[in-house]
């Protein structure tokens, strides 16, 4: 789920992403915000999603009843996204400079989407935006991967892929604990109007400590931060280290 303002490198991945893997992190989503999130919001409540990706998870929250706005980089993202969840509305933009006054009853990012933020000042730029477009008493549920994740070989040193008639694709995953910088160098062939192109692309993600993410949060006026584990609290099976963040605007 891509972050930055017209990303074309996401736009090559949009279709893979929206055919593999979009319903299937959306149902993992669903667990955490089923417990975290929906039971204090009521039907109709306006929940704004950063890195919205391909609109899974925003139609899913529409058939409950709630009004969703997304917010992605990549233009290809959003268009599978407006396909699937054609009563939400999305926006091209940037996690990091979009401005809303206080809109939105709750702010969800889920999926890693913020660890393709690699610096803790854009991170709290992500925050101060996010506090600012809440209403008072509003709540922001997020999760990331923490650098215990990408250090483990769950996530470090990874290789997948997939072939099918009209694309192939494989992802090599790395990770430099000493800059807490992540790789995934990522390779696509697609057959496009008869002939097969290739693409190769590197997407980077920062790792980040609970105390790092805790005081970010604290920096812009978020108090009562809690946190839970995708895996132990969710049973959402391989996903040790993803952690869930909930806090609240003052």
């Amino acid at each position: 789920m891509s972050l930055t303002t017209h990303y074309s490198d996401y736009d090559i991945f949009a279709r893979i992403y929206n055919e593999r893997w979009g319903q299937e992190l959306s149902e993992f989503a669903l667990r955490p915000l089923e417990k975290l999130l929906l039971p204090h919001l009521s039907k109709g409540s306006h929940i704004f999603d950063i890195g919205c990706g391909t609109g899974q998870l925003a139609q899913q929250l529409v058939i409950r009843g709630y009004q969703v706005t997304g917010l992605d980089g990549s233009q290809a993202m959003l268009d599978y996204a407006r396909k699937n969840a054609p009563n939400a509305q999305f926006i091209l933009g940037d996690a990091r400079f979009f401005e809303f006054p206080s809109t939105f009853d709750a702010i969800i990012s889920t999926s890693a989407a913020l660890n393709h933020v690699i610096s803790i000042d854009e991170l709290i730029s992500v925050f101060r935006n996010v506090y600012t477009a809440l209403l008072p008493k509003g709540h922001f549920v997020f999760d990331m991967n923490l650098d215990e994740r990408y250090q483990s070989n769950l996530w470090n040193g990874a290789i997948q892929g997939n072939i099918t008639d009209e694309y192939a694709w494989a992802i090599r995953q790395s990770y430099a604990p000493e800059e807490k910088i992540g790789k995934s160098e990522t390779t696509t062939f697609q057959l496009l109007n008869g002939a097969w192109q290739r693409s190769d692309v590197t997407w980077l993600v920062q790792g980040y400590s609970k105390s790092e993410v805790i005081s970010a949060l604290e920096k812009v006026g978020f108090t009562e931060v809690n946190i839970y584990d995708a895996e132990h609290d969710f049973a959402i099976t391989g996903k040790a280290g993803n952690a869930y963040f909930i806090c609240h605007k003052s």
